[in-house]
């Protein structure tokens, strides 16, 4: 087994409580994901083969389900950091409960700037560059008039 911290391991506890994990290992499963440990205490499925997310890489608990094999986290070196974060927040938001808050937190993303990334608040705290999103600005509509400032 991967050396994992102390606040590593409570993620995984809490994750696995919460069962977001267990959500994660069976939507890896249903895509035919390879699963294997991975670092952190995280545990990766490679080549998951669903159209849904269209995402490269998701996470759900402590499950990090990538479409292609190992070769994209080299091409991509900080995307599991990023759901390294996602995880977290996973462990924060009670699990499950974190599908219906990112969805409405995309959403907003989408009305604002036409993209479910840019605005959206779990992408910008797991890092929006670590995750291979680049920040879209506001639609004119929601820029205020007269200044730099942005409304969040």
């Amino acid at each position: 087994m991967i050396d994992v911290n102390r606040r590593q391991r409570t993620r995984q506890v809490v994750n696995a409580i919460n069962l977001s994990t267990l959500l994660g290992l069976g939507v890896a499963k249903l895509g035919r994901a390879r699963l294997t440990g991975g670092p952190d205490g995280l545990v990766l499925g490679f080549g998951y083969r669903l159209p849904v997310p269209p995402a490269t890489a998701f996470t759900l608990g402590n499950v990090v389900v990538l479409k292609g094999d190992e070769s994209v986290l080299t091409r991509r070196p900080t995307l599991l950091a990023h759901e390294a974060r996602h995880a977290t927040q996973y462990a924060v938001c009670i699990g499950p409960v974190m599908l219906p808050l990112y969805g409405l937190a995309a959403a907003w993303s989408w009305v604002r700037t036409g993209d479910p990334a840019s605005r959206n608040i779990f992408e910008r705290r797991a890092g929006l560059v670590d995750g291979g999103y680049r920040e879209r600005p506001l639609r004119t509509v929601f820029r205020r008039r007269g200044g730099s400032g942005e409304f969040s």
